[in-house]
């Protein structure tokens, strides 16, 4: 029982970094669809309609910058969770850059 109990602690610690390496090897795009898509389907908000992320609602709320995104994407803000620890090393300004650009181009897929 011992063995079985050791095996499964080092099968775990060894797991973790190779999922932080994928994580850090991920795009914003990669990292929007399996973080934020689930709330923020192409850009709207299933929760809060008015909380979207479309241009002019960025610009009324005064997040219309990566550096606000970003933050708001890992901390949260209101009743939306921060994903600091899920998206990775980088990943809340590979994120808020990808919205950004989207938010630009009216979330219109190319």
């Amino acid at each position: 029982m011992r063995i079985f109990f050791l095996g499964a602690i080092i099968s775990i610690f060894s797991f973790l970094p190779l999922q932080t390496l994928a994580i850090d090897n991920l795009s914003g795009e990669q990292l929007f669809i399996q973080n934020c898509s689930g709330c923020h389907i192409n850009g709207g908000n299933i929760i809060r309609r008015r909380k979207t992320l479309k241009l002019s609602a960025l610009e009324k709320n005064g997040i219309d910058n990566t550096e606000a995104i970003a933050k708001i994407a890992s901390q949260g803000i209101g009743i939306m969770d921060g994903y600091e620890e899920v998206l990775g090393k980088n990943g809340a300004n590979l994120v808020a850059n990808w919205i950004l650009e989207q938010a630009q181009n009216a979330w219109i897929q190319g």
